[in-house]
């Protein structure tokens, strides 16, 4: 999209069901795992920039010696820069040792991160800052294995304060104000809750306090682990955990939001964010690879037995639809034929836009993520002009010249590059007037197969806040001199915050917002302002499922033309001449696109959850306040 935001993290699980020396023989290298989790991170790199983590695990190693290794970076590359740590670790150490490069046993043993069962995480931050300290994997540390617990995932919880508040009430004192450490300090109670109700009954079973570990080990029952700490937990999430002794687990939010894979066979369990990362890192069929269902866990076992637990029961199926539309990698199979949809839905307004007149528009796309959807809208367009084709030589008739029939018949919508980001430059001087001199630079614009008489149809993914439509793109197309400036949204208006994830938090940062408010004022009805404020003021404190979102009232008087026609308004400054209007995707035939990812809260207002209605009244009270922070 051309507004960039951040948005949600990856996650990448690799266990290995057999020895070691397998993949030794077999690939060629003990550090199989190593070598498949980064590969499985870098294929995500599209969802998190910010930080990077890794952790493993080593089974069945001597007491002494480090079992669990952990690194994580916030540099610029975190990525490489993990694995980049990793390799200069193993290399040392074989260079050190080079009687031992083919050892696998003594590896195992004396080397960091080769181990049995791994953990990788991509972060993007949407909430506390990018320390170090911020980037998962998290860890829970113990002597005893079983309770060393290492966390990482894909969410955002609506009612951080409320579970804080639980820890609390249960003797803790955490030591920060984080859903990820407050989620991992609720999982880690129960966990230990857990153990110790295993301790006791191995003891009264006669085992010793040695061989009670084993046992523990043996009969640790994380679905009901993880059924008590998700009791109360409201947000959009998919959660990874590793124990200490070789368990593993992956849960998934019970509205299905946050998207989770995963693929078994005799040698290695995976999980991650995407279905093409796996297919593609693990050269597999696109229906070997399973979506975890909502409200499940996938758990593995020390011993390599995986089972799928219920444990959360399952709600309405509201998966991301931004998923579909801009954030997952478009070679998805089904993601691909559903954004070049997404494209093919919206032309009939496009279509009413430009008056039917094809011939004297040209259709391109921007930013690149935007090409698929693009794809689909020149297929609508190029049936549309077959259709006029036919027309035309129908009524034409006998009188048409085999010339004339033979130029109509040639004729081809106007596909074209016009506009390239200029990836280099960079915003680097504080003046305003300077920065924004520079902004109206990024892009680069075709020269030379635009005319006067021309429409401009450019699709995006979505429009968010709009700044970089205004600042630049349109500007800029501007200078090709165009009739008619058409900028397409493949996604619908943005009107509300997200609290799953998304970076999209300020309610008045979006542009369709702005666009309603100065319609208000425009009609006389900005008194409505007031009245959403009172009545979300008066809501807090009630319990989260009593709570009304009244924002939706904001928009209630209009059409979603109109708030289209006043965006073009607000985007259309006094120095740009043609004309400009702004089309946006419905929300039915974004449905139609995507029919089984139907999460659409920042689009409609309707939250899957009980804390999104409060999230989004707390978003507009820090609006009309002049609060600019987070409503969660």
């Amino acid at each position: 999209m051309s507004d960039a935001i951040k948005h949600e993290c990856g996650i990448a699980l690799v266990r290995l069901k057999k020895p070691l020396q397998f993949y030794k023989d077999k690939y060629g290298s003990a550090f199989y795992g190593i070598n498949k989790m980064y590969l499985l991170m870098e294929k995500q790199h599209n969802r998190g920039q910010d930080g990077a983590g890794f952790a493993s695990v080593k089974f069945n190693v001597s007491p002494g010696t480090r079992y669990i290794s952990r690194v994580r970076s916030n540099q610029s590359q975190p990525i490489q820069d993990i694995f980049a740590q990793i390799n200069e670790r193993l290399n040392g150490v074989l260079e050190n040792n080079q009687d031992k490069k083919d050892d696998v046993t003594w590896q195992e043993e004396n080397m960091p991160y080769v181990g049995n069962l791994f953990l990788g995480h991509v972060r993007y931050g949407t909430f506390g800052k990018n320390s170090i300290e911020s980037v998962h994997p998290f860890l829970r540390q113990s002597n005893w294995k079983h309770q060393n617990l290492i966390v990482a995932g894909n969410f955002n919880m609506t009612n951080s304060k409320q579970l804080l508040e639980e820890l609390v009430e249960l003797g803790q004192h955490p030591k920060e104000f984080t859903d990820t450490v407050t989620v991992m300090e609720k999982i880690g109670h129960f966990l230990e809750d857990e153990v110790s109700k295993l301790y006791k009954q191995a003891r009264g079973k006669g085992y010793n306090k040695k061989d009670a570990s084993p046992y523990i080990e043996k009969h640790l029952n994380l679905k009901k682990v993880l059924k008590r700490s998700s009791k109360n937990w409201d947000g959009g999430y998919a959660m990874a955990g590793l124990v200490g002794h070789g368990d593993a687990f992956v849960l998934r939010d019970p509205n299905g939001i946050r998207p989770t894979y995963f693929y078994e066979d005799d040698e290695v369990v995976v999980v991650a964010s995407e279905r093409p990362v796996i297919q593609t890192v693990f050269n597999v069929n696109i229906e070997d690879v399973q979506e975890l269902e909502r409200g499940h866990a996938l758990i593995i076992k020390k011993s390599g037995v995986t089972s799928i637990e219920k444990v959360i029961e399952p709600r309405e199926k509201k998966s991301c639809s931004f998923e579909r539309i801009y954030f997952s990698r478009g070679s998805d199979a089904a993601i691909y034929q559903e954004r070049k949809n997404l494209g093919k839905f919206v032309f009939p307004q496009i279509l009413k836009s430009i008056d039917n007149d094809i011939s004297n528009t040209v259709f391109s796309f921007i930013p690149n993520t935007a090409e698929t959807s693009f794809y689909g809208m020149t297929e609508a367009a190029e049936d549309v002009l077959n259709e006029q084709k036919t027309a035309k030589i129908l009524t034409g008739g006998k009188s048409l010249s085999a010339e004339k029939v033979t130029e109509i018949l040639s004729e081809r919508p106007r596909f074209e590059k016009i506009a390239i980001k200029d990836a280099k430059l960079r915003t680097f001087i504080a003046d305003d007037n300077s920065r924004d001199d520079l902004v109206a630079h990024v892009y680069d614009v075709t020269y030379g197969v635009v005319k006067s008489t021309d429409n401009l149809v450019i699709i995006d993914d979505s429009i968010v806040r709009g700044t970089t439509l205004k600042k630049s793109i349109i500007k800029i197309l501007d200078r090709l001199c165009p009739k008619k400036i058409v900028v397409v949204s493949s996604a619908p208006q943005i009107r509300y915050p997200d609290c799953y994830g998304i970076d999209m938090a300020r309610i008045g940062d979006f542009i369709a917002f702005k666009a309603a408010l100065e319609l208000l004022k425009d009609t006389n009805q900005y008194h409505i302002v007031d009245e959403v404020y009172k009545k979300s003021i008066a809501q807090r404190g009630e319990v989260d499922s009593d709570v009304i979102n009244y924002v939706k009232e904001i928009y209630g008087p209009f059409t979603n033309e109109e708030i289209s026609n006043k965006t073009a308004q607000m985007l259309k400054t006094s120095d740009i001449n043609a004309e400009v209007e702004v089309i946006y995707q419905s929300v039915e035939n974004l449905h139609k696109a995507c029919p089984d990812n139907l999460g659409d809260w920042y689009f409609t207002g309707d939250y899957p959850t009980d804390g999104g209605n409060r999230v989004v009244n707390e978003a507009f009270i820090n609006f009309y306040e002049g609060n600019n922070k987070r409503a969660y």
